[in-house]
């Protein structure tokens, strides 16, 4: 046996590895054709559909182009505030200048999203309204089997909006504050906040259709209008605050807007041509709400200046500005934070604050600084506000929330004056 090859033939190797080099020599002298290289495609750019965003942007638009067809006049930012007012709590107050437009605002907004008449009621408060029975009636005591139903039908009114929830509902108030409210509206003040049922009668069957009890429904908005003069009632801070406080003003270019028009049109407005926004209107107040960490710092920011005063807030204002923080987002995404802040502070914070010279003037004074821009100069344009002189060099750029500045110092200048100021002015 040969021991040197390993038992394998040389020959055979030697022709096994010139056949292996004839066919590589092959390959390259008849390289396969490459296939033509496909570019390389970015992948497709995703436009992501969002029709409820588009929606909600154009909730506001829609109305403002229905109330300028209809020839009633308000603001961009008066309707966006109110919009986002109503679906932060269903409960919101107008108050200001007589003849501005504080009941027509309400209807119109109604009539526009509701599809019904039947869906809205205004009711005009009246002098004598000492308890709920203009507004829940009252079981007969006479006659155990009927139940009277008040003129203003606001309990027929709550019970279609319980039988429909995803239709909006509105109880406009109007004059609410030409009785004591608290002596008529105790019981829905308080389902607001609870979420109990209001009780009606004592029987445990309807009486002529009436239940023994009702809900608030989720559904149901609640405006109130307010006029001051000394032939109405002031209202407590506990009411003042369960509401957004919107206050009407007529500035110098809106009133010369209005006498360059044609002042003698009258406002009537399309009955549901925006009805079909009421399912998206009812969505929004039963949405999961954002929460926003500039609104967050803002907040704690007052309420570390105004404990030390005895002027903070509780959870309840704190947990509706946030809210009205966000539907304003919402409804306006590129409105500034600094503008949604100013709008919360003046109809949350401001409404409540009331009282003597000596217990609100550090308070107004320490509010009016905190609508400045920080500065080291903060206090003495302070003292330069309250005096009645302009803020020089560039006033806008020093201050940060301009309504509630111009409120407080109304509020200043009345104290001043009489010794007592409140939000409410006549």
């Amino acid at each position: 046996m040969d021991t040197t090859n390993r038992g394998l033939d040389e020959a055979t190797i030697v022709g096994d590895l010139d056949a292996l080099l004839d066919e590589y020599k092959g390959i390259f002298e008849n390289p396969i054709p490459e296939e033509p290289e496909t570019p390389i495609q970015p992948p497709p750019t995703i436009v992501e559909s969002n029709p409820a965003k588009t929606q909600e942007h154009s909730l506001v638009s829609k109305f403002l182009d229905a109330a300028k067809s209809a020839h009633y006049r308000v603001s961009e930012d008066l309707a966006t505030r109110y919009i986002a007012s109503l679906l932060t709590k269903p409960f919101v107050i107008l108050t200001g200048l007589s003849g501005s437009g504080k009941t027509k605002l309400a209807q119109v907004f109604a009539e526009w999203i509701c599809e019904s008449e039947e869906q809205y009621r205004i009711v005009p408060v009246g002098a004598d309204w000492t308890n709920r029975e203009p507004l829940l009636g009252f079981p007969n005591a006479l006659d155990r089997g009927r139940y009277v139903s008040p003129d203003s039908r606001v309990l027929e009114l709550m019970i279609d909006a319980e039988r429909n929830p995803d239709k909006p509902y509105f109880l406009i108030l109007d004059e609410m504050n030409m009785s004591h409210v608290e002596r008529y509206f105790a019981d829905f003040l308080s389902a607001m906040e609870s979420g109990e049922k209001i009780f009606l009668h004592p029987e445990s069957h309807d009486l002529e259709g009436i239940p023994s009890s009702v809900t608030l429904p989720a559904n149901l908005f609640m405006v109130g209008t307010v006029n001051i003069d000394e032939t109405t009632y002031m209202f407590s801070p506990k009411v003042l605050d369960r509401a957004n406080v919107i206050e009407f003003r007529v500035s110098d270019t809106e009133m010369d807007v209005f006498l360059r028009g044609d002042t003698h049109s009258a406002i009537e407005m399309k009955r549901g041509s925006g009805s079909e926004l009421g399912n998206l209107f009812i969505s929004l107040r039963n949405g999961e709400k954002q929460s926003h960490d500039f609104a967050r710092e803002k907040l704690m920011e007052f309420f570390r200046e105004l404990r030390p005063i005895g002027a903070e807030f509780g959870y309840r204002t704190a947990s509706e500005i946030s809210r009205f923080f966000s539907f304003m987002k919402k409804l306006s995404p590129d409105a500034e934070n600094d503008a949604i802040l100013d709008g919360a502070i003046f109809q949350k914070l401001l409404p409540k604050v009331h009282g003597s010279r000596s217990k609100l003037d550090p308070v107004l004074k320490k509010l009016i600084g905190l609508c400045l821009s920080p500065s080291e100069a903060q206090k003495e344009l302070v003292d330069v506000l309250i005096k009645g002189s302009k803020v020089p060099n560039e006033p806008d750029l020093l201050v940060r929330y301009p309504l509630s500045l111009e409120k407080l110092l109304r509020m200043y200048r009345n104290m001043t004056d009489n010794g007592f100021t409140s939000f409410a002015e006549a």
